[in-house]
Parts: C-alpha cells; structure tokens; sequence
C-alpha cells in the first residue's frame, strides 16, 4: 500500500495530536523496553546533581537444549549450547530529566544478526527520549516499534526461553525513526494509549537508503487501569494482581520499499517491495493466572524477488497466532502452556511451511525476571499432521538460566 501525501500528513498530525499537558513528570521505576530507566534497585547508578544520570546494568541468558530427529524416531538431532544473550544496558538523563537516554549493546553472536550480514551489529537500542509529563514522550534513533506486545517485551521478561515461532516470522522488530507515545487517563482508573512511529522500514544499523518510509500506529486499551509493575509488558502474573487486569492492543504497519523478506528483519531482497502488517493482541492477569493472546497478518501485493541467475527471496507473507496460559504456583515458581502457529499465504506455500508448536514450560524465579531458571519442552509438526511418525515434526527441549541486575 502506497500512502498519499494527504495520509502521510494525516499520519503526521496524529503524532502531533498526542501534544496535551498533564501532570509533572515522574521518574520511571520499572523495566520497559519503551523509555528510559531512572529509579533502580538492583543497577548501577552514577549522578551529579540534577545535570546527569547513569543507570548500568547487565544481563545473560545462557542455554542448552536439543533438537530430535523427524518423526517417531526420537533420538537428538541437535544440540545447542551457548550464551544466548549478554547485554549492556545504560538509561539516564544529561542536562535535564525531561532530556533522556536509553541504550543497549549486545555481545553474543546470536545477537549481532551475523546470519544475515558479514558485518556484527551490536548497536540493539540507542534513543533520545524527551519527556513531555508523564503521559507524553517522545523518542527519536533506534528501538522496537510499536508491535506485538510479545516483542516489545524484553527478553529478559519472558516466561520461556524464547518468543514463539509467529513472533520470529511475522514480528516488526527494531527500526531507526521518531517515536511519540500518548496515554489518556480516566476517571474509571482505565486507560487509552496511542504509540506511533515514522521509521527507515529497513530494521536496526539499516545502511540501505531508498525513497520509502514505515508508518506505524499503535492503539492500547486499559479498561481496569495499570498492571503492577509495569505487567501488561511483563509475562506471567509475578505480582499476583488482585484485581482483573486487562490490556488489549492494535497494531498497523505500512512499510514502502522494504529492503528485507521480513521488513525490519531477514535477508535482503532483490527488489524493495511493500509489506503491511497488522496484529492484534491482549494479556489478561489475575491472582497469579495470566493469559496471552496475539494474531499477526502481514501482506504485500507483489512478494517475489529474483536476481539475473533466477535466484528467489520471498516476502514471509501469512499469519500467525499465539496464546499462552500460566498459573503461579506460589511467589516463585510457574508452569505455563504456549500454543504458537505460522500460517503461509497460499502464494509461497511451496516455500514456506505450516509449522504448529506446543510448549510446556516450568519457571523458578529467585529474583524476579533479573535471576531465574527456566525449562520447556515441546512438540513442532508441520502442514497440521500431527501425528509423532509423520516426517518434519520433532519435539525440542531448552534449559536456560537468566542473570543479571
């Protein structure tokens, strides 16, 4: 889809209309992957004055796990035994705490997209936030869009080793651009949140240049007001809300010219090609229960690429859901279930596969989501053939350990 130069105003405007004063600014006290972090408990902070602020902190995930061979025969295929994630992280202010940072470097090999580029990128979040109050922000550089509410979690909040297969093909993942983020609050304790961002389309560290833009608009509803601690973007009800709390979500992406098979993501096409996403989400929490649910869709009108050697690379255009359950058994330990499907558009179908997946997934918390072990094992097939002996479907298994403060 081709936005007009009347939508891309109307776009435009609607960034403008977040404008709108409300009380002082208040200091950020817990994690997200959406602004800066100013109130720590378990960081590093250093200070001077009220001129500046830096909060340090790290982070590791290190994992082994295993893959068995297709179908009925169940003996390992693959093992995998790494460090996952090792991340620095540094949020603070200079000159002003309206004025506000946030970056994050990343280590590990698995984090510095060598499998699609010869070149590591370890630049993962670097963004300038100004902080109109607390219900208005601004951001511009490099950070996670707007998308489904999974991928804007931080990996270090999730409740299994990884985020599910439809996240992986259809998520819109990081981008450089200008981000405005708008909260109304109402008299009920509910709440409506506007996100929107004007970004390269070309995902993070992107060095391709073309005449095309993402346009990216988020709308959240909040009907039984805020999470505790910040849990709408934080899996599993650590803090045993005591009340229903529940936060639904709409995303829209129209992404011109994309350089990659995934927007933001994947290896580079032969030709830029136009790509629209849209997804769909909620979590709801309560009394240690908590339920996930998201729908991703993304579409373009023309998916296939080729070279002079008649070489193909593929727009990943389809759907997919995912829906998780979990119950705390006490403060410290969870069993959660996940259900994730990636559905191909008709078109590609002989290129990409129907991949189902369950997960059972067991959670020991020593500190919340900054120390914790987690263990999970699932079963993947492929076309909706179900049964242990057909051939592509093998089962998995990961234990993973998350450290860091």
């Amino acid at each position: 889809m081709i936005l007009s130069v009347g939508q891309r105003v109307v776009f435009l405007m609607t960034l403008l209309v977040f404008f709108h004063f409300s009380p002082p600014l208040k200091a950020q006290v817990v994690e997200s992957d959406e602004r800066a972090l100013l109130l720590v408990e378990d960081g590093v902070s250093f200070s001077k004055d009220s001129l500046f602020l830096l909060n340090f902190r790290f982070r590791m995930q290190n994992r082994a796990g295993f893959n068995t061979l297709e179908g009925d025969d169940f003996r390992v295929n693959e093992f995998e035994m790494r460090v996952r994630r090792l991340r620095l992280r540094f949020d603070g202010f200079v000159g002003h705490p309206r004025l506000q940072y946030y970056i994050q470097l990343a280590f590990s090999k698995a984090d510095l997209d060598l499998e699609n580029a010869l070149i590591a990128q370890p630049v993962r979040d670097a963004i300038v936030y100004y902080i109109v109050n607390e219900n208005l922000y601004f951001g511009f550089g490099q950070s996670k869009l707007p998308g489904n509410r999974q991928r804007v979690n931080s990996s270090g909040n999730l409740q299994f080793a990884d985020r599910s297969t439809a996240n992986a093909l259809f998520n819109i993942d990081r981008d450089f651009g200008l981000f405005a983020y708008k909260t109304f609050p109402f008299r009920n304790a509910a709440q409506l949140q506007f996100k929107g961002a004007l970004s390269t389309g070309d995902g993070r560290n992107a060095s391709a240049i073309n005449n095309g833009l993402s346009y990216t608009g988020r709308v959240e509803y909040l009907p039984f007001g805020m999470f505790s601690n910040n849990g709408d973007y934080s899996e599993g009800d650590l803090e045993f809300e005591p009340t229903p709390k529940l936060s639904i979500g709409m995303t829209y992406s129209a992404n011109q010219k994309a350089n990659r098979t995934g927007g933001q993501l994947g290896p580079n096409l032969f030709e830029p090609r136009d790509m629209n996403s849209l997804i769909i989400d909620g979590v709801f929490k309560y009394m240690g229960w908590a339920v996930l649910g998201e729908y991703l869709d993304r579409k373009s009108p023309n998916p296939f690429t080729s070279n002079e050697m008649g070489d193909l690379r593929i727009v990943q255009v389809g759907w997919g859901i995912n829906t998780q359950v979990s119950r705390m058994l006490d403060r410290k330990n969870e069993l959660a279930l996940r259900y994730s499907k990636v559905t191909p558009d008709a078109e590609i179908s002989q290129f990409q596969d129907r991949v189902d997946e369950v997960l059972v997934g067991f959670s020991r918390y020593v500190n919340g989501h900054r120390i914790k072990f987690q263990a999970n094992v699932g079963y993947k097939w492929l076309e909706g053939l179900s049964r242990l002996d057909n051939a592509g479907n093998s089962w998995t298994g990961m234990f993973q350990v998350e450290f860091g403060i």
